[in-house]
């Protein structure tokens, strides 16, 4: 498995095979997915990591032992794992149907060891059972960027002009899903990404520019997923007069002062925080519907470092997997 040692690369360590307690499944891995918030883990910029951690939260494997109480799973059955791990189910947030806002939650990968390993232990209710049909690799994208992806996607409402800033990981899933939905996409990258502005064109996006351009048109909403705050008042820009713009990352660096004019007319920004199971649930029932297909890149786990690089200089189309 790889640790987190923070100031170097991830190490590669071996550990007693972890045994699951009342409620847990212990999960065989067979892909792990590369996502931007395990690099807010590797480099420091979420707090209270507990070390030594396994990142990794885009996890698809198979039950390998069934803990004490655990109904619904059987050994062999292929599962995904995503970030929310646990939740305490007695706060006010729980009991509301929020539990993306419990005060005690786990998370795969940063509070919890993740799925950068050949095991992981899952809290048997949080993990999806997955169907048949499509690789390891493939699927795992979706238990982060799909999932993130779709709950941002809700929470824009029904904006019909919709733009994605930062086409990678989660833009390429929610592209696919806003064109089955009928939406118009306007993706915004890195201004010299045309490889990216070409890929989000393929996937249906009829504008694809560099995010501080405007857009040919106002937008309904928009979808930021590129940890950059500069980017939220260009999004300001450009949504309509009641528009709204959305934050989709974990992490963002500050967002720069902006003048009053960009919010006014009843403009607003919102923030999207981790998931709930129901958007587990209405998410994967959608996938096969869709169509949705996943653009990966392959990397064994122990080349897990050359993964986070890649994602980390934006060398990557689509999503980057750990293949176990």
């Amino acid at each position: 498995m790889m640790l987190v040692e923070y100031g170097q690369p991830l190490v590669m360590r071996e550990r007693a095979l972890p045994v699951p307690r009342s409620g847990e499944i212990r999960v065989r891995i067979g892909a792990c997915g590369v996502c931007r918030t395990d690099l807010h883990v590797v480099d420091g910029e979420l707090p209270k990591v507990p070390l030594p951690l396994v990142p990794g939260h885009e996890i698809v494997g198979y039950v390998e032992e069934i803990g004490a109480g655990v109904a619904g799973f059987e050994l062999g059955q292929r599962v995904g794992i995503p970030w929310l791990g646990h939740t305490c189910g007695q706060c006010a947030y729980c009991l509301s149907g929020h539990e993306n806002l419990c005060n005690q939650p786990l998370f795969t990968g940063y509070t919890r060891d993740g799925g950068y390993a050949t095991h992981a232990i899952a809290d048997a209710h949080y993990a999806f059972a997955l169907a048949d049909g499509k690789s390891d690799e493939c699927l795992a994208p979706l238990l982060c960027a799909g999932l993130i992806g779709w709950r941002s996607l809700r929470i824009a409402g029904d904006a019909k002009r919709l733009g994605l800033y930062g086409f990678g990981a989660a833009a390429h899933i929610v592209a696919q899903v806003a064109k089955w939905e009928g939406r118009r996409i306007f993706a915004f990258t890195r201004r010299a990404d045309t490889e990216s502005q070409a890929f989000a064109r393929q996937l249906g996006a009829e504008w694809a520019g560099a995010s501080d351009q405007p857009p040919p048109e106002q937008l309904d909403a928009a979808i930021i997923y590129a940890p950059i705050g500069t980017l939220v008042p260009q999004a300001l820009k450009a949504v309509r007069k009641g528009g709204r713009v959305v934050c989709a990352g974990i992490h963002m660096s500050d967002i720069p002062s902006f003048p009053y004019s960009l919010l006014w007319e009843e403009r607003q920004v919102v923030s999207v925080a981790n998931l709930t199971r129901d958007d587990g649930d209405s998410f994967l029932r959608l996938v096969p519907k869709i169509g949705i297909e996943t653009t990966v890149s392959a990397y064994p786990l122990a080349e897990a470092n050359q993964a986070l690089s890649d994602l980390r200089q934006g060398r990557l189309r689509g999503a980057a997997v750990l293949k176990i």
